[in-house]
C-alpha cells in the first residue's frame, strides 16, 4: 500500500506577497498575524511589501525575526510565547527552512500545551495547532510542502519532528523574492534540492508512484535552471521553475524520506554551522558512490529521464559537472572544518537513524569516515 500527502492550498504568483491580504484570507480569524522571519530576510525588505498589504488591510502584525541557522530549541519556545502573548491567529513563515521550520513548531506550540520535547521523533506532534501560512525565500529546502521540522537541541544535536500536522494550511510561491539571492546561496540551496529529489527516489521504504513522478519533475526542472540562474540572477523565469522544482523535490522526501546525505550533512551544521543546502552538496557525490552498488538501477532512471545516458554513473558525473559549473566549495578544509573533526562526525551522523534507514545500501561507522576523509 502506497500514500500520500501534501499541503491542501498552494498559490503561485510572482511578487504576490505585496497582495499579502488576499492570500490570507479565511485563514486569520481575530486578524492578528504572527510572522516568524529572520533578521536578513527583514534587513532585505523582502517582508515589507506583505506587511503593508496587510496592515492597510486591517490585520495586526508582529514581526518575530529572531531565527538563526540551525535554530536552537530556546527561539523555538520565545516565539511560541511571543505568538501566545500576541494572542495570533495565524503563523506566517517567511524565509529559508529555517524560518519555515520555526514557524510550523511555533504554530504547533502556541495552538496546544503539547511540551516541546515530546514532539520529537515520527508522528509524535499531535495538535491542534495554529493555522499556518509559509512563504520561501529561497529555492532548496521545500520546507513549505513537507511535515518535518529540524531543532537544534543543546550545544550541536540536531533533532526532527516529523507529523502530518506540520503541514502547512497554505502555501505561496513568490519568485520575486529570490531575485536577490547571491549565487553561492542560490547554487548550494538548489543543488540541496536535488538532493531531495534523488533521495526521495532512493527511498526504498517509502518511495511510491507519485513521489517518484514528482522527484523525477524536480529534477527536470532544477537542472535546466539552476545554472541559468547561476549566471543571470534576475532570470524570473528559470527563478520560478527552480522554486517550483524545490516544491516539488519537497513534496516527494515528505512522503519517501531522505537518507544517508542528509544524515551525513547535519553534523556540518550541527558543529561548524554550514548552510545545510551546501552540507548537503558537500557530501553528496561521495555518499552517491558508496550507494551505487544498490542503487544503480535507481539512478539510471534517474539519468535516462534527465537525458543523460543509461547508468547511474552517468547522474553522478553531471552532479559534479553541476557543482564545478555553479562554483560551491566542495571539499571540508574550504569551509574550515579540519580532519581532526572528522570521528566526532561520523559518530554522530550514525546517530541519524530516522535517516539512515531509507538508505538503499546500509550506511556503517567505516564507510561514514571514508566518505569525510574523501572530502577533506
Amino acid at each position: 500500500m502506497h500514500s500520500f500527502q501534501t499541503v491542501p492550498d498552494i498559490r503561485i504568483e510572482s511578487n504576490g506577497t505585496h497582495k499579502m491580504a488576499a492570500y490570507v484570507d479565511g485563514l486569520a480569524s481575530n486578524k492578528r498575524i504572527f510572522i516568524v522571519t529572520d533578521k536578513g530576510v527583514r534587513g532585505l525588505g523582502l517582508i515589507d511589501g506583505a506587511i503593508e498589504s496587510l496592515k492597510s488591510a486591517g490585520y495586526d502584525v508582529f514581526v518575530f525575526d529572531d531565527v538563526v541557522a540551525d535554530p536552537p530549541e530556546a527561539i523555538v519556545l520565545a516565539g511560541a510565547k511571543a505568538a501566545r502573548d500576541f494572542n495570533a491567529s495565524l503563523i506566517l513563515g517567511f524565509g529559508g527552512g529555517s524560518p519555515m521550520d520555526t514557524a510550523k513548531i511555533i504554530a504547533h506550540l502556541a495552538g496546544c500545551d503539547q511540551p516541546i520535547q515530546s514532539l520529537y521523533g515520527v508522528g509524535l506532534a499531535k495538535g491542534p495547532r495554529l493555522p499556518l501560512m509559509l512563504i520561501p525565500t529561497t529555492s532548496g529546502t521545500g520546507s513549505e510542502v513537507t511535515n518535518v521540522a529540524i531543532v537544534t537541541t543543546g550545544e550541536t544535536e540536531k533533532k526532527g519532528i516529523v507529523a502530518d500536522s506540520l503541514y502547512a494550511d497554505r502555501v505561496l510561491l513568490d519568485a520575486g523574492l529570490t531575485l536577490g539571492l547571491p549565487k553561492l546561496i542560490t547554487a548550494a540551496t538548489g543543488i540541496d534540492a536535488m538532493v531531495h529529489a534523488i533521495e526521495a527516489y532512493t527511498s526504498l521504504p517509502q518511495k511510491n508512484p507519485i513521489s517518484d513522478a514528482l522527484a523525477l519533475t524536480a529534477l527536470r526542472k532544477l537542472r535546466g535552471a539552476i545554472e541559468r540562474v547561476c549566471t543571470d540572477g534576475n532570470d524570473i523565469d528559470a527563478r520560478n521553475d527552480m522554486l517550483m522544482g524545490a516544491m516539488f523535490a519537497g513534496q516527494a522526501f515528505s512522503n519517501a524520506p531522505c537518507a544517508a546525505v542528509h544524515a551525513l550533512a547535519y553534523p556540518l551544521g550541527g558543529f561548524f554551522h554550514i548552510p545545510h543546502g551546501l552540507s548537503n552538496a558537500l557530501v553528496l557525490n561521495e555518499v552517491m558512490k558508496y550507494n551505487m552498488p544498490k542503487a544503480d538501477k535507481l539512478y539510471a532512471e534517474i539519468s535516462v529521464d534527465l537525458g543523460l545516458g543509461k547508468s547511474g554513473e552517468a547522474l553522478l558525473e553531471d552532479m559534479q559537472r553541476i557543482k564545478d559549473a555553479t562554483g560551491v566549495p566542495q571539499t571540508l578544509s574550504s569551509v574550515d572544518i579540519p580532519k581532526t573533526a572528522i570521528d566526532m562526525m561520523a559518530k554522530d551522523a550514525m546517530t541519524k537513524t530516522r535517516l539512515l534507514m531509507n538508505n538503499p545500501r546500509e550506511m556503517t561507522f567505516d564507510a561514514v569516515t571514508e566518505i569525510y576523509e574523501a572530502i577533506a
